[in-house]
């Protein structure tokens, strides 16, 4: 029990002297008042058992028959009826005891029940963890959160918050507010909009960060700042990602290095891990991986390191091949990737089928393979490659009989994302421990890429982060080289944050901008105020904020975010239970100086 739980049991009224889920043993004998819903009921012969339900667990009641006034009344007890009771803690017998639960040593004679709220049939069952549609328990999502595992997520969720909350007060952060209403972001996402009733025609936003705030809490001289912080984006639902808003651990340093920060993150998750649940870290320190080597090795940016499959670079092998799809892909700014699935030579055609399908729908043309039989290599691509081909493949591979190799090419960046979605499509073939924890650090990003579509450089990642080698490198390098102090922190292939030590000097700002085809009035008009304080004395700082309904999600293994939020939209972005979005009435429109102009489809 820690200090918060013992502070509620001195906590006693007319309701209740003791919660449900802390009575055992040590309480035999004595009176009590437990008040709470009734979970289940049961006839047993004549006695009437009720397990009575509160948010610290569950306590069995015995209505004894003798009583007969209160068993009637026991008898026409609804579930989930809130029901206040008096009676006298006794020992289970031995062949009775329930180890599942924490009160499970003894149960209560119940002398006398007050009926303080009685619930109509329910829409779904709460004591039964029966399959029940999401729009319907999102509906009712005040029943769906008396259901066990969505009432311990939210629990778990405030406990892993008030640990951050003690490790960063303990690192020497403060915890800062920063507005709701804002301006409108030119950069990101889209904005989700308020309109003003005083200044008609203006509008504010909601912040899809607290980005802009916590560097001006930089640059007013706090050190070290972080915050539970509310984000609002308008984007679609993913099962790692709720539409509308969701929460981030917010924080920024002045005066660091990337090292720092690392440290400083990494420590955080070894606590959380350590003291919120029974998952292990991987590899501590988190390994780092720079942006070209991940997308080399992985595919993609936020590899799940688990999976024991890695992408092998074999464009050197077929230069001068006479196959030509791969020699004409051996090349630069093309190349050859290959994926080697150890024992898997001999599957069905179905299964090579599917994976062609899975790989046509990354954008692949096609996907090449070669099988390793007991009879020789077999595959579509066999026949055009040499014996001496063959050999130097299957030697720089490391395969061996019963294995298979498949292969993509083409542009780089898209042959490795193709390949590296492929092998998340095979990481179903692996049994993954979802009780490790794989984190890693994925850093060097490039600072700007060429956009083949517009025919110019514009930035990859973030403008506002601060390049390596300063001012030099932007004035000396090609712009496609320069890379940025800009990281990503990944965990069982869930992207848990980006960050970045920020560039907080306006002349490398300008400069940077410039690069990407802003001229220093477009730079002024759109981040103006942020340039303006950072001519007034701006301390090198850097940041991060990771999501917090995704480390929920990941420490209490759930794969859907919405079952770590307590009152979360569906996936078309509607909160069922609230009805909203909803229509306003003509009155607020013509407050807020607004007329609506709906599309055809909307009118109908």
């Amino acid at each position: 029990m820690n200090a918060a739980e013992a502070a509620a049991d001195d906590f006693q009224n007319r309701f209740r002297s003791h919660f449900c889920g802390r009575l055992n043993a040590a309480y035999e004998n004595k009176p009590v008042k437990i008040a709470g819903w009734v979970h289940r009921k049961r006839d047993h012969g004549g006695l009437i058992f009720i397990d009575l339900r509160d948010h610290t667990g569950i306590c069995q009641l015995i209505v004894q028959p003798e009583k007969k006034e209160l068993f009637s009344q026991a008898e026409k007890l609804h579930a989930e009826s809130v029901i206040c009771i008096d009676g006298v803690v006794v020992k289970r017998s031995e062949e009775t005891i329930n180890l599942r639960l924490a009160s499970g040593e003894i149960e209560v004679i119940v002398e006398n029940i007050r009926v303080e709220s009685s619930a109509v049939p329910l829409p779904f069952p709460v004591a039964d963890e029966l399959p029940t549609s999401e729009e319907l328990r999102l509906k009712y999502r005040f029943l769906d959160l008396r259901r066990e595992r969505v009432h311990q997520n939210i629990q778990y969720r405030s406990r892993l918050i008030s640990e951050v909350r003690h490790y960063l007060e303990n690192k020497g952060f403060m915890e800062i507010q920063t507005p709701i209403l804002t301006s409108s972001s030119p950069e990101g996402a889209r904005d989700f909009l308020v309109p003003s009733r005083l200044h008609p025609g203006k509008f504010y936003a909601l912040p899809q960060a607290p980005q802009q705030f916590k560097q001006l809490l930089m640059v007013s001289g706090f050190s070290r700042y972080f915050q539970i912080a509310p984000c609002f984006r308008d984007e679609d639902a993913r099962a790692d990602r709720s539409p509308g808003e969701f929460y981030q651990i917010d924080m920024e340093m002045a005066f660091i290095e990337q090292d720092d920060l690392f440290g400083i993150l990494e420590g955080m998750f070894k606590h959380l891990t350590e003291t919120m649940s029974r998952k292990r870290i991987t590899c501590f320190p988190f390994p780092r991986i720079s942006y070209a080597d991940v997308m080399n090795r992985y595919g993609s940016d936020k590899p799940d390191l688990r999976v024991p499959l890695e992408l092998e670079d074999v464009t050197d092998l077929f230069i001068n091949s006479s196959f030509k799809v791969f020699a004409g892909n051996a090349k630069e700014g093309n190349c050859i990737k290959a994926v080697v699935l150890k024992g898997r030579g001999n599957e069905s055609r179905q299964f090579y089928d599917k994976a062609e399908r899975r790989a046509k729908e990354l954008g692949s043309a096609g996907l090449a393979y070669i099988q390793y039989k007991e009879d020789g290599p077999k595959g579509p691509i066999v026949k055009f490659l040499s014996n001496e081909e063959m050999s130097v493949l299957k030697e720089r591979l490391q395969v061996g009989t019963g294995d298979v190799v498949f292969f993509g090419a083409g542009k780089w960046e898209r042959t490795c994302k193709i390949m590296g979605g492929m092998r998340e499509y095979f990481s179903d073939l692996f049994e993954l421990d979802n009780d490790e924890l794989s984190f890693c650090w994925i850093i060097d990003f490039p600072m700007y890429e060429y956009d083949e579509a517009e025919k110019k450089i514009e930035f990859s990642h973030n403008p506002f982060s601060m390049p390596q080698g300063e001012m030099e490198a932007l004035e000396t390098m090609n712009p496609l080289d320069i890379l940025a102090y800009q990281y990503d922190i990944v965990c069982n292939g869930i992207e848990l944050s980006s960050g970045a030590i920020r560039n907080h000097r306006p002349d490398i700002m300008y400069k940077a901008f410039e690069i990407a085809g802003y001229d220093k009035p477009e730079v002024d008009r759109r981040f103006g105020h942020m340039i303006k304080a950072f001519t007034m004395g701006a301390p090198p700082h850097g940041g991060i904020a990771p999501g917090l309904d995704r480390l929920v999600m990941i420490l209490r293994d759930e794969q859907n975010i919405r079952e770590v939020i307590a009152f979360p939209m569906n996936q078309q972005a509607e909160d069922l239970m609230m009805a909203a979005p909803a229509e306003v009435s003509p009155l607020q429109l013509r407050e807020l100086s607004l007329k609506l102009e709906l599309p055809k489809e909307a009118k109908k």
